[in-house]
């Protein structure tokens, strides 16, 4: 089954909620994971593998690295679940 951008999003804001403690509802598509969300590699990583596991999609390592913002990972994510 594949997932809605909306439903992407939601999903992120939970996995970061649970990575970093800040409300679901501050995580928006716009926002950048280091600069305003405060994720550092290790836990861009975990948000990742965990994403992988919700999304039943395949992120590369070196991919990790170009999401800059949740926007991005969204895009990501919806296009590896269409693959």
């Amino acid at each position: 089954m594949a997932f809605s951008e909306q439903e992407i999003l939601a999903g992120l804001a939970e996995i970061v909620n649970e990575e970093t403690g800040l409300p679901a509802e501050s995580v928006t598509a716009e926002k950048s994971f280091t600069d305003d969300l405060d994720v550092d590699s290790l836990s861009m990583m975990t948000i990742a593998t965990l994403a992988e596991e919700k999304f039943d999609v395949r992120i590369p390592d070196e991919e990790v690295g170009n999401l800059k913002t949740v926007q991005d990972a969204v895009n990501y994510i919806n296009g590896a679940q269409q693959a």
